[in-house]
Order: structure tokens, then sequence, then C-alpha cells
């Protein structure tokens, strides 16, 4: 029996090496040594200081900063272990929030966004992806139409030209990839950046 035995062991182990070490530190050097900042998270650093990634979204407050898309990320409560509370974009918790279109917990959050963002633009009509949540729940990009929805807020709330504010929105459009693939997109965390370089001079 241990004859038999021991060709499958020594294979196991073999695979098992190969796979489970070997293979993931190969194309860990590889993915470091080809594209360095993306193996290391797409980091952003602002004065030497880490400030977020370009993968995952954060939360922006206040009216001088554009506002991603909600997260529907959950955690456990500190308070009780057995219940959940809201989390924005912790990336160990990402996921959508499963709830459906006929969910009134749902459909009240999203009456509840539609309102305050009317609240802020009266004369449009909000973009979908500023009161829906991504399947992810990290999502750190809007739709243009979300970040110039949101223009007449953040300028008044720096003081800046409506118009110097779009322009800015507009320099940080990203296009389709390759002119084909997927759909012109703002990463907030970048478009914040430069916003705050622009308001600084």
């Amino acid at each position: 029996m241990l004859k038999e035995l021991r060709p499958a062991l020594v294979l196991a182990m073999a695979l098992i090496f190969l796979t489970g070490l070997v293979y993931p530190l190969a194309m860990t050097g590889l993915a470091t040594a080809a594209f360095p900042h993306q193996a290391q998270g797409s980091l952003v650093e602002r004065d030497g200081k880490i400030v977020g990634s370009l993968l995952i979204g954060q939360e922006f407050v206040g009216d001088g900063y554009f506002h991603g898309r909600p997260s529907a990320t959950m955690t456990a409560d500190p308070a009780d272990p057995t219940k959940s509370v809201s989390a924005p974009y912790n990336a160990a918790a990402s996921a959508g929030s499963n709830l459906g279109p006929t969910n009134q917990a749902l459909i009240d959050r999203v009456k509840e966004d539609v309102e305050k963002l009317k609240g802020e633009n009266p004369a449009a009509v909000p973009p979908i992806d500023l009161v829906t949540t991504s399947g992810s729940g990290l999502d750190p990009h809007i739709t243009p139409e979300a970040a110039f929805f949101q223009a007449a807020r953040v300028a008044k709330a720096r003081n800046l030209p409506e118009t110097r504010v779009r322009q800015i929105v507009a320099e940080n459009t990203e296009g389709r990839l390759l002119g084909l693939l997927g759909e012109p997109r703002v990463n907030v965390l970048v478009l914040n950046l430069a916003l705050d370089r622009a308001s600084a001079k």
C-alpha cells in the first residue's frame, strides 16, 4: 500500500510547492518588475503621504469635494457583533447590497438621495450612478455626467468659477480603453486632488 501511496504524496507535495509557492512568487516578482506602481496597489501620494488608491473609492464629505458613488459595504457593529453597520468603501467587505428593485429600504434610500441631490442642483436630473451602488461597493469612478452635475456645488464651496471646475472635470476624464472598451469615467480621488491643486493656486 505504501508503494502506491508514495507517488501520490510526492506528486501532491510537488504540485503544492510549484503552484502554491513558486508560481505565486514568480508572478509577484514579474509584476513588481514590469508594473511596479500597479503591483503596489496603485497608491496615490500627496506631499510624500499616501492618500488613497486609484483602485478603491473613498468617502469624501463636504461641499468642496466631488462625491463618489454610494457604497453598500458593511462591517460588524463594534457594540453588537451580531449586527452590521455601514462602512463605506471597506475593502475587507467588498460587496453590493443585494437589495432588489422592489426592496423598500433601497427605494427609500434612493428617494432620499435623489431629493438631496435635487436640492444641490434643481435644474438637472441626478445621474443614476450618484444614487446607486456598484457591485463591489468600492468603485473609485463616476461618470463625467455625475461629476458635471456636482460642479456648481463644488465651485460655490471653493469660491471658484464653475467654468474652471468644469474644465478640471474635463481634464481628468478618462476615455475608453483603446478608444473602444468601457465608458468615459472620472476617478474621484484624482479629480479631488486636481481640485485641491487648482484651489491652492
